[in-house]
């Protein structure tokens, strides 16, 4: 995983509860493709269809509140979502996240518009968003957590390194 993560910001509102926006739970019967395509709709209609592989997805508080299941981010990881930025989180959601590869940063995002060019750098501990002349400090993920998502999320980790050692 590149810890500097350039794209643009998809901006989506506060609350967010993942289970009612990405899981199949909601549509049975339909593939994850399919949900992939309409991911968000009950929030921000025809938010996946703007969406673009590598964009990020900007949010209000709480992001992924009340979100225990992973199929939210495993549609958001098929939607090509690079990371999240938002100034707080659902704490399984944000578990579930790091878990499957998926960056998450805690941020304020005010003053970011939708389609800001932004950038995140991990390493850092910095998001940026050049046009606005923002440059923001965040918190640096742990280094266990750096490396899961440098391995692509913790199964992959433990497979790699079946010691089970994150040190």
């Amino acid at each position: 995983m590149n810890t500097n993560i350039k794209g643009n910001a998809r901006l989506i509102g506060a609350e967010i509860n993942t289970d009612i926006n990405c899981s199949s739970k909601y549509l049975p019967g339909k593939d994850s493709a399919y949900i992939a395509q309409h991911a968000f709709d009950n929030v921000a209609p025809g938010f996946a269809a703007r969406f673009k592989a590598g964009d990020l997805i900007v949010a209000g508080k709480n992001f992924g509140i009340n979100s225990s299941r992973e199929q939210a981010v495993h549609i958001m990881k098929l939607m090509g979502v690079a990371g999240i930025v938002a100034p707080a989180f659902g704490r399984q959601f944000f578990r579930n996240a790091i878990n499957n590869g998926l960056p998450v940063i805690e941020c304020a995002i005010d003053g970011i518009a939708d389609g800001d060019g932004i950038e995140v750098d991990l390493t850092l501990g910095q998001v940026a968003v050049a046009s606005r002349n923002i440059k923001r400090a965040v918190a640096v993920l742990p280094p266990a957590v750096q490396r899961i998502l440098a391995e692509g999320g913790l199964i992959a980790y433990l497979q790699k390194h079946p010691d089970w050692s994150l040190t």
